[in-house]
């Protein structure tokens, strides 16, 4: 699977940069500019929350507490240029890499981003960012879907991600590029919540 560029800056308005989006006011919802274009969504809801804190904890424990690397949740600003900052859910860096780490923000691509989609992301998650990832050579993006209860994992091959692995709650995921790291879906995926 491929995902084609589909963002474009709206004939008449002007591109935003990273000084426009210093302005933007901290109310709770998630602010991005994506090739110039500012792009807002409300707080992620619980099922999305819980599976981004689990899937968390699951990356700290293998990947952090054992020293390779740095892991961060949103909100964190990832700068990519000045008209690209977004604020995936979840991202990684390797410990090689740290230096693209700094007080305020992380300068430059990560080695993973993990997005989940909730209903507000999902068309922006799965073709917008995904393309704007590739372009800035993120070497691995997951997209992880809370209703279907599923995690898709992508590495980028030709400027493209190809997709690697698909897995489906209750199955255990041993993402490639991770040796240790064992994912339960049936635990990412298990919260409790009414209608």
């Amino acid at each position: 699977m491929t995902f084609a560029a589909v963002t474009s800056i709206p004939k008449g308005h002007i591109r935003l940069g990273i000084d426009e989006y210093m302005e933007l006011p901290n109310d709770g919802k998630r602010y991005q500019i994506i090739d110039g274009v500012l792009d807002v969504t409300p707080a992620p809801n619980t099922k999305h929350q819980g599976a981004s804190k689990k899937l968390e904890w699951s990356l700290i424990t293998a990947l952090e507490k054992t020293g390779l690397g740095y892991v961060f949740d949103a909100p964190i600003d990832v700068v990519l240029d000045p008209h690209n900052i977004v604020q995936p859910d979840l991202i990684f860096v390797r410990k090689e890499r740290a230096d693209i780490i700094t007080v305020a923000n992380i300068q430059g691509a990560p080695d993973l981003v993990i997005e989940i989609l909730s209903p507000s992301t999902r068309r922006t998650d799965v073709l917008i960012k995904s393309e704007l990832y590739a372009r800035f050579g993120v070497p691995l993006y997951w997209i992880v879907d809370p209703d279907l209860e599923r995690i898709e994992t992508y590495r980028l091959v030709d400027k493209a991600y190809e997709q690697m692995q698909v897995a489906t709650a209750p199955s255990i995921l041993e993402p490639v590029g991770f040796p240790g790291l064992q994912i339960d879906l049936r635990e990412i995926f298990s919260v409790p919540q009414r209608g």
